[in-house]
């Protein structure tokens, strides 16, 4: 097989190379220096991360390549014909930004430069005089030659450059296509670093939306937990996403009893958070209204129901418990949610899952039921999301009830240090990786 032709290496270097000889390739040719003066361009264009200042490198550039003393960018973006804008200029004093300062761009209509950006084709024009009445003759004073370098998008010439210079025979040695060819990828790599910045200052702000809809989010939450006689308290919420779907509250029912509510809207982010506001919203309006745990999930139901027919399939599960501190006694009703666990003696005592119906915001008519049982000193009750008990490790193995009910002993002495100890040990099992889902832990230890 005959050696591939190279310009600068023939059949001896490849050879010499092929048979692991150190010598140094022979450079490439590059009689007029063109070459090397376009990779050093190109390297540099690759280092910039603002496209003003990369305009302004290949600007100072673009002279050695193509001579030409006078320079002129003209677009005519969002405009017709005959108009067009001046968005540079060398003769400028100041250097404006075409994005940011389209006010103070110059704005003139036909012309031997209208006439250039309208006819799309490149051009290479020798002893031309631009009349004085043109409406760019400032731009070009003394003109005598140039050459019209168009940079297309979706097939049309929306913006070109054009380099002038008081030589009619400046631009007889320019190869055209290989000018408008390097023009126009520089054109692609200045509209994708614009892009890539535009997007950047989108991310930002959204950022910064999502981070204030995570504030009034965790705003919504309970300030600081209640003192609910003989009952010791403590939580724990962390979300998926920057705002999130888990919801708790509790209610102070003014005849001694105390509403305890969690909840978990499906999905996490900014949508399930918007679906929590307004349960919560409803939930402080009606919940002194209704006496009874159904009362309340019922109306809940109806509410949710009408408002997520405008999103796709939306629903909440939910717990919501009446406990009276005066007999220990906890009424309470469930919308799908995590049964929470009744640990008794160090031990699960039973899981409180004989009050489920439907998650809100599925089927108005459903009906929910009412249970009872009792809380008894030295009892603890966990309620919690999925959002925990679902979390896996990087086997995909589940968190699960097991694991949950470890950190709940009878010698534990708060309900903070069953928190704290369900938040360690999940961490632990799922190697600090990222939640998949938002979590949220209440655990209420009777005294």
């Amino acid at each position: 097989m005959n050696a591939p032709n190279v310009p600068g290496l023939g059949a001896t270097d490849l050879a010499a190379q092929r048979s692991g000889d150190s010598r140094p390739l022979p450079p490439p040719p590059d009689t007029d220096g063109r070459l090397g003066l376009v990779v050093d361009t190109v390297r540099e264009i690759s280092l910039q991360t603002d496209p003003q200042t990369m305009v302004a490198l290949f600007r100072r550039r673009a002279r050695k390549l193509y001579r030409g003393e006078l320079f002129v960018a003209l677009s005519r973006r969002e405009l017709s014909a005959p108009w067009y804008r001046i968005t540079r200029s060398s003769r400028w004093p100041e250097e404006l930004n075409p994005w940011t300062q389209k006010d103070r761009l110059p704005l003139l209509q036909g012309g031997l430069l209208g006439e250039l950006i309208y006819d799309e084709t490149p051009r290479l024009l020798r002893d031309v005089r631009m009349a004085p009445g043109d409406p760019a003759h400032e731009h070009a004073p003394g003109m005598r030659s140039l050459i019209s370098l168009p940079i297309y998008e979706q097939g049309k010439a929306l913006n070109m450059v054009v380099r002038m210079s008081s030589d009619p025979a400046c631009f007889d040695g320019v190869n055209l296509a290989d000018a408008v060819l390097e023009a126009n990828l520089f054109g692609r790599a200045t509209g994708t670093l614009l892009m890539a910045q535009r997007l950047e200052a989108a991310y930002l702000q959204l950022d910064r939306e999502r981070k204030r809809i995570a504030d009034i989010q965790r705003s919504l939450l309970p300030e600081r937990l209640p003192a609910i006689p003989g009952v010791d308290l403590a939580a724990w919420y962390q979300t998926a996403a920057m705002a999130g779907g888990d919801y708790y509250d509790f209610f102070d029912l003014d005849d001694g009893r105390w509403g305890i509510f969690i909840a978990d809207a499906s999905g996490h982010g900014t949508p399930a958070a918007v679906v929590m506001a307004m349960l919560r919203t409803m939930l402080h309006a009606r919940c002194y209204q209704c006496v009874t745990a159904p009362e309340l999930l019922t109306l809940a139901n109806r509410q949710l129901c009408l408002q997520t027919r405008r999103y796709d399939g939306s629903f909440v599960t939910a717990f919501y418990g009446i406990y009276d501190p005066r007999d220990g006694s906890l009424r309470y009703s469930s919308a799908g949610h995590n049964p929470p666990l009744l640990v008794r003696g160090g031990a699960l005592l039973r899981e409180l899952d004989d009050a489920q119906a439907l998650p809100l915001g599925v089927y108005e008519l459903t009906e929910f039921c009412e249970r009872r049982t009792t809380l008894c000193p030295g009892d603890t009750l966990l309620l919690y999301t999925d959002g925990i008990t679902e979390a896996s490790n990087a086997a995909g193995e589940m968190y699960g009830h097991q694991r949950l009910l470890t950190c709940v002993h009878e010698d534990v002495p708060s309900a903070q240090h069953v928190v704290d100890c369900v938040h360690y040990k999940l961490h632990a099992f799922t190697g600090g990786g990222p939640q998949d889902d938002d979590q949220t832990l209440l655990a209420l230890r009777v005294r």
